[in-house]
Order: C-alpha cells, then sequence, then structure tokens
C-alpha cells in the first residue's frame, strides 16, 4: 500500500474513533439525565466488546479515553475469561 493510502486510512481510522467517542459520551449523559442515575456502562464491558470487534488496543483507548496499558489488561485472556464468566485457556 502507498504511504498516501497509508495515511488516508489512518485520517478516516481517527474520525472513526472520535465519532465512537463522541456518541458514547451522548449516550453515557443521556443516561444520567433526568431524576434518575443509571450505572454507566464499565470501562471493561466496553473494551471486552470492542475487543470482540476485532478493534486494535491502541483504537480502543483512544475511543474510550483509557490508558492503553489498560485497556491491553482488559484484553488479555484472564481479563476476558473474568468478564464473560468463562474460563481461560
Amino acid at each position: 500500500m502507498s504511504d498516501n493510502s497509508e495515511k488516508i486510512l489512518e485520517d478516516i481510522s481517527r474520525k472513526l474513533n472520535a465519532l465512537l467517542s463522541l456518541t458514547l459520551q451522548i449516550i453515557g449523559d443521556t443516561k444520567q439525565s433526568g431524576n434518575q442515575r443509571r450505572k454507566k456502562t464499565a470501562t471493561g464491558d466496553l473494551v471486552s466488546y470492542f475487543g470482540r470487534l476485532g478493534l486494535d488496543a491502541k483504537d480502543i483507548a483512544a475511543i474510550l479515553g483509557a490508558p492503553l496499558q489498560s485497556v491491553r489488561t482488559f484484553l488479555t485472556p484472564k481479563m476476558r475469561s473474568k468478564r464473560d464468566g468463562t474460563s481461560a485457556p
């Protein structure tokens, strides 16, 4: 792939990450409005969700505004098994 194509794909990826991040913030704000305050979705759950979709840890960290090392920890097989209720391979 040419350098120009890679730069275009990186730019698109950053823009999509920004859109996902904003969407998650809006969803969080909507859930907390009004008299009832619902529990926000845990970061680990969102990391697992995006990981199952095949997103890279670096992209997940950018979307959620979480430290990259934390995202990588959540994506380890041991942490995934704790979240999903299965045993690690």
